[in-house]
């Protein structure tokens, strides 16, 4: 039973010498490896990725040709070398992502630059517009007084010559006369001299217009073209 059992374990020492070691970082590298090539670090540095697939190749080659140190050192060369360039592809990513950041706070900015520029553009011309529109009213009302002052200024005729059809009461109602129909009399007491009947009068007829009633002949005027009407 001793005998069969020494001759038992000599036999796996055999097997076990004639076996190749398996290479201690080859897991780990193979982990690192992978992550690489899975979390898109060939698309962002391939050259470096390429440089690293190689190690890896090679790395194994050395391990089937049973150069288990030539392997572990390239295992190793791919451990360190996918580390960092796993930490470069997380800084180049933060790169990328603060960038993005910028650009979108920078149109943003933009975009609230133009926003304010577009309102006060807009405040601007809505204060010209009404500024325009206050200037036309002021305008229309200067020219409306100014013509209201026009008529106050223009001298009133002291004469009229009669057209047909009129008669006393018309000729008195007119803006330029008296602007009253009953104030007919002052017309007819002033122009006795043509005028007979001041129902009649006719075409042609020159009367003198009388500017200096005083209110006392206003009021008798009044009085005598309700009294003595001439229609």
């Amino acid at each position: 039973m001793s005998r069969k059992f020494t001759l038992i374990v000599a036999l796996v020492l055999l097997v076990a010498a004639c076996t190749p070691a398996v290479p201690r970082w080859r897991q780990e590298a193979l982990l690192v490896f992978d992550r690489v090539r899975l979390n898109g670090t060939d698309r962002v540095f391939p050259a470096e990725y390429k440089d690293l697939e190689d190690a890896m190749i090679k790395g194994d080659a050395s391990a089937r040709a049973g150069d288990t140190g030539d392997a572990e050192r390239f295992y190793l060369l791919v451990l360190n070398r996918g580390n960092l360039l796993e930490k470069e592809f997380v800084a180049d990513q933060k790169r990328r992502a603060d960038a993005a950041r910028l650009r979108v706070e920078a149109e943003m900015r933009e975009q609230e630059r133009k926003t304010a520029l577009l309102a006060e553009q807009l405040k601007l011309a809505k204060a010209r517009a009404a500024a325009e529109a206050a200037a036309m009213e002021a305008e229309a009302a200067r020219k409306k007084a100014e013509k209201v002052r026009q008529q106050r200024e223009k001298p009133l005729p002291s004469y009229h010559t009669v057209k047909r059809g009129e008669s006393l009461p018309q000729i008195a109602s007119q803006q330029d006369v008296y602007n009253e129909a009953n104030l007919w009399p002052i017309i007819y007491r002033a122009n006795r001299d043509q005028i007979s009947d001041p129902r009649h009068i006719w075409p042609g007829q020159v009367l003198r217009i009388p500017r200096n009633a005083t209110r006392e002949d206003i009021q008798e005027a009044r009085r005598y073209a309700q009294d003595k009407p001439l229609h």
